[in-house]
């Protein structure tokens, strides 16, 4: 590749970084800026109504809560301690590790975690990648046979090879889509109760793009 042509790619991959942060940008701020006006009126009805605690107390209490929600844990419940980190959601995140999508629900805050998550992603991450290579090589041994069978099918109906390789092409692209797009989606939305925005976000986006949220 030459270096003009190298020189333009990265521009045009630098004018749409530039796009995408202008757009969520637009998209996000309003929400954002909306949530900080809302905090600042209930921190002052707060103050206003319990009067025996100055803005000092509360913004102690605020940074301890921010604190602990840093930590993993829901200030919500104040009856009983329930941990993010139970054998469901530590098995979830240590498949978002190998994976190497990152969810981000959930990270080790401590020393030990992290240094562990570190030699626990360098064996698991290549560990996944043959099982996926390995994976991927039967799926598509099982795709090219049955899209084979289909060919035969069509050349027995005398169809032009042009239009019977095009068909193919379109067959393997839907089953690709259901497998890997559409049945996931309906998975999460009954599973975790998701909206079908919801489901498809979060298989398109963390599932094909490993971009994480």
């Amino acid at each position: 590749m030459r270096c003009s042509t190298l020189l333009g790619i990265l521009t045009g991959v630098l004018l749409y970084l530039v796009l995408g942060a202008v757009v969520f940008r637009a998209l996000e701020l309003p929400r954002e800026e909306g949530k900080y006006m809302r905090l600042q009126d209930t921190r002052r009805d707060f103050l206003l109504n319990f009067t025996c605690m100055g803005p000092d107390d509360l913004q102690t209490l605020i940074e301890e809560v921010v604190e602990a929600v840093g930590a993993g844990v829901d200030p919500s419940s104040n009856i009983t301690f329930t941990s993010q980190w139970d054998l469901a959601s530590a098995f979830f995140f240590s498949g978002t590790i190998i994976t190497t999508i990152g969810f981000g629900n959930i990270s080790p805050k401590t020393e030990g975690g992290q240094l562990f998550c570190i030699f626990y992603a360098l064996v698991g991450i290549p560990m996944f990648g043959i099982l996926l290579a390995g994976v991927g090589d039967h799926l598509g041994t099982g795709l090219r046979k049955a899209v084979a069978k289909i060919e035969t099918l069509f050349r027995k109906w005398r169809v032009s090879p042009t239009i019977v390789r095009v068909i193919s092409a379109v067959l393997s692209i839907l089953l690709g889509c259901l497998l890997f797009v559409a049945v996931p989606i309906l998975v999460f939305q009954e599973v975790e109760k998701w909206t079908l925005l919801e489901s498809a976000y979060f298989v398109v986006i963390t599932g094909f793009w490993n971009c994480g949220e």
